[in-house]
């Protein structure tokens, strides 16, 4: 049976000894080569109609491997099988507003102004006759916001006399469903047409900016005077903003959609409902990542007018119906903020890596500096990917000496210190005008690599739950433990080797649900080998766990070296990539998860000094941040838990960003009051 192209890609690999195929972009594969000595004219239509040594019968190793990288416009007519694409080619090929008065100091982004089409022969105003809110809304929804208000009319037909106009458009009668204008009814004028528009003006439009965008645009106040209740939808895992996983709130707890009939009308409702304009794409075959626990969705057919994807008729579905393997996501249109003009890379191999520069000054003072490397870390090379358009951060850097400087030597920035939300490092904290680094000079300033997947490690909350109980174990049974800091400080000054400490253990079992494999930030070359329990530590600190009161006070704590990464198990379709034996890499691939046992020195907390109270455990994976993930806000676990100093109740475990805000002020304030496992 033939194969084509992104068969090849998923199941083996191409031999690069053909001059077609010139660039090795990815990690060596493991899986089989099928393709050697391939030779193509570039008219083929597949790799499959190449000449080549033919199928599995290559004498290449995985050194080898080719790859491509292929322009970002694709070739008229191609259709993508995961992308469920507008149906109709698109005529007009941009619109844009443009402000008619105060141009040079309108904040961006704009969202009022004289509508203006991209045709062929450049850009041309819109007739305004018969021009309803339904063409404001399907407009506004292509430019980036959620929908559009009400304008003053006859101050710009007032403006439109004193100025001279083009018109390439008229007659447009949208539905206002419609993801974009030339899906609208609408006609062109000819070039022969000597009268346009007769007794009308250029079409004017104002639109309302979401959430994200409503402060740069001066309308913060408008905005926070609406009342806002908490959403009931969200976007997971994309790259860029609007982007991502649609996931659902239903009984106080997040769920993924099914994209069975997921299309354009329904994606534009999420993201309208989200704060951002129509949908570009509507996305299926979990593109976005597959999510874990409750599909909640399946079936949903909005008309495009729904205020909420909850309003749109679906599905309630069971667990034989749809996998995440079938997780729908958007693709938002967003407004042009123009952050990504004011930051820029010098001195990388490719143009997603480099020295972060970033412009600053004002009108005829503009220039550019580097930021300095002290505190910079991954949170913030998040930000900054996320600025230029390039994804996430693979590497947030400290000290970039490898990297050219170029002319550009002035440290501008420092103290920058982001949550890793931002849209820009200059929503950041920062010190402002007042430059201050510990380390001077070109070689300490800030760097990154971006990447445009990233892992998302999730901890399977349930097992926590059901193997946790509680050990007393003999001191002589801890030096390894002991000499890895795994125990309590009062440890120390226990009469070794008698005695024993009270251990609360419990398995966690740790799945990569990302787009990218997560592995060490260090390389195996710098691995600290301990002897005494015959392994390699490839990072630091792997895992936090926490014994706190109900007010937050941390009472006992215990934390977990990643000794070991590896592929405990994967999914059915996944092969298993890194195995700890032998100094093998180590890392967690993509739809596969690492089991560390209860029976595990180390997979602990030592208990020995907590009263008896009502707690909450609290297991945070990557704490300090170490490894570039997609998604920061599900690395932490919490469960209820009541020790009455022989037995503990563990309960209601979940990822902290599982339940809705309310069930966590719930959570919180009653911890330990119900109980429904006895340890």
């Amino acid at each position: 049976m033939g194969l084509s192209w992104p068969d090849v890609k998923l199941l083996g690999s191409l031999s690069p000894k053909s001059p077609s195929l010139p660039h090795v972009l990815h990690p060596a594969s493991t899986s089989r080569i099928w393709l050697d000595n391939l030779s193509c004219s570039g008219t083929e239509q597949s790799v499959t109609e190449c000449a080549s040594r033919g199928w599995g019968n290559s004498d290449c190793t995985h050194d080898e491997d080719a790859g491509v990288i292929c322009k970002d416009q694709r070739l008229p007519g191609f259709s993508d099988s995961n992308v469920i694409e507008v149906e109709q080619q698109l005529q007009v090929e941009e619109v844009r507003l443009r402000p008619a008065v105060g141009r040079g100091r309108r904040p961006l982004p704009v969202t009022e102004g004289l509508v203006e089409v991209k045709l062929p022969d450049g850009w041309s105003q819109v007739c305004d006759k018969g021009w309803s809110a339904h063409n404001s809304h399907v407009v506004c929804g292509m430019l980036g916001f959620p929908s559009e208000k009400r304008v003053n009319t006859a101050f710009y037909r007032l403006l439109a006399q004193r100025q001279q106009h083009s018109f390439g458009l008229h007659g447009v009668a949208c539905v206002g469903t419609e993801a974009h204008l030339s899906l609208c009814s609408l006609e062109f004028y000819r070039a022969n047409d000597t009268t346009r528009c007769p007794g009308g003006a250029p079409a004017v439009v104002s639109c309302v900016p979401g959430p994200l965008y409503a402060a740069s645009s001066g309308q913060k106040k408008q905005q926070q005077s609406k009342p806002q209740g908490e959403t009931r939808v969200r976007l997971k895992g994309g790259a860029h903003p609007g982007e991502g996983r649609v996931e659902v709130l239903k009984a106080s707890t997040w769920g993924t959609v099914c994209d069975r009939k997921w299309d354009l009308q329904a994606a534009s409702v999420v993201c309208r409902e989200l704060g951002f304009g129509s949908a570009r794409e509507a996305l299926s075959g979990a593109r976005m990542g597959q999510g874990m626990g409750a599909i909640h969705l399946s079936e949903v057919r909005c008309s495009g007018q729904e205020p909420s994807l909850w309003k749109c008729p679906h599905k309630n579905i069971t667990a034989e119906d749809c996998s995440h393997s079938q997780d729908a996501g958007v693709r938002c249109n967003l407004p042009y903020t123009g952050v990504e003009t004011k930051i820029r890379l010098s001195g990388g191999r490719s143009r997603h890596e480099g020295r972060v520069e970033v412009q600053i000054g004002g009108p005829g003072s503009l220039h550019w500096g580097l930021i300095c490397g002290d505190d910079w870390g991954t949170r913030e090379a998040m930000v900054a990917c996320r600025q230029l358009g390039l994804g996430y951060a693979s590497h947030g850097l400290q000290e970039t000496w490898y990297w050219d400087s170029g002319n550009t030597t002035e440290v501008v920035m420092s103290g920058v210190r982001c949550t890793g939300s931002e849209l820009s490092l200059d929503q950041c904290a920062h010190h402002g005008t007042h430059v201050a680094c510990k380390r001077t000079g070109t070689r300490f300033t800030a760097g990154v690599i971006c990447s445009e997947t990233a892992s998302d490690l999730l901890l399977h909350s349930a097992l926590v739950q059901e193997t946790a109980y509680i050990e007393d174990r003999p001191l002589h049974m801890l030096y390894c433990a002991a000499e890895e800091n795994c125990l309590a400080r009062s440890a120390r000054s226990a009469n070794w080797p008698y005695g024993h400490r009270r251990l609360l253990r419990f398995s966690s079992q740790i799945h990569n649900l990302g787009r990218a494999d997560f592995r060490p930030k260090a390389g195996r070359h710098s691995w600290v080998w301990h002897e005494c329990h015959g392994h390699y530590h490839s990072m630091d600190i792997f895992t936090h766990y926490d014994i706190l009161t109900p007010n937050g006070t941390k009472v006992a704590e215990g934390h977990k070296a990643s000794f070991c990464l590896e592929d405990t198990e994967c999914q059915e379709d996944v092969s298993k990539r890194y195995e700890c034996a032998n100094f093998g890499e180590q890392g967690i691939t993509v739809g596969c998860w690492d089991l560390y046992r209860h029976d595990i020195d180390c997979q602990w907390i030592d208990i020995t000094d907590v009263k008896p109270g009502n707690y909450i455990l609290q297991v945070v994976i990557n704490p300090n941040f170490e490894v570039a993930e997609s998604d920061f806000t599900n690395n932490a676990m919490k469960c209820n838990c009541k020790y009455d100093g022989h037995r503990i109740w563990v309960h209601n475990c979940h990822i902290g960003d599982a339940f809705s805000e309310e069930a966590n002020r719930r959570f919180e304030r009653y911890p330990g009051q119900t109980s429904n496992q006895i340890i």
